[in-house]
């Protein structure tokens, strides 16, 4: 059972970089997708996708601080998914930019949700990958740029996210299927 929810937990990282990839083709385009936002149904289903493995990390300090952290990143998706689900139904881009700003003179909305706690998702995934610095260094490593990019990078480094997402999904296949991961780990 629990292999079945390391792959969900790669499902749903793969669902993230779909979503970004969407993203990336522009508001426009994102308005235009019928029947529904697939981009952000792809976040909301990838985020939601994480939530299984969660609970069957090994107990660490990593995994205490981790835990909570990654829920934050989660539920803020969540939220920021809803958010950009009701942008997407609007008729119009006024009505967007009536909303957008509105919702920019709320900060306890708009930090959360769009600003700030997002950016927890991958500050979590990268704790939690700590877990496995001992049987495989590269795939916590390439999780480490993963969050360093979406940190700092995204001034520097166009497509950024689509990176960010890329590379944990990466860095998680290694630490979850490398055959040479350590086999005591794997039994719990």
């Amino acid at each position: 059972m629990k292999t079945y929810y390391k792959i969900l937990f790669i499902i749903g990282l793969l669902f993230q970089v779909i979503g970004q990839i969407l993203l990336s083709k522009g508001n426009e385009f994102v308005y235009s997708l019928k029947p529904i936002d697939f981009a952000h149904w792809s976040l909301l289903l990838g985020a939601v996708l994480l939530i299984p493995q969660i609970g069957n990390f090994k107990t660490s300090v990593f995994t205490y601080i981790g835990v909570p952290v990654i829920l934050v990143g989660i539920a803020s998706i969540i939220g920021m998914c809803v958010l950009d689900f009701i942008w997407w139904s609007q008729p119009t881009q006024e009505i967007r930019n009536e909303f957008a700003t509105h919702l920019i003179q709320f900060p306890m909305i708009w930090k959360p949700f769009i600003a700030t706690c997002p950016k927890f998702l991958n500050i979590g995934l990268f704790i939690l990958s700590l877990n496995f610095y001992k049987q495989n260094k590269a795939g916590v490593l390439i999780v480490m740029v993963a969050t360093i990019i979406k940190l700092f990078g995204g001034a520097f480094i166009p497509y950024h996210l689509i990176y960010v997402y890329l590379l944990t999904f990466i860095g998680f296949c290694l630490i979850f299927f490398n055959p040479f991961t350590n086999r005591e780990y794997k039994a719990q």
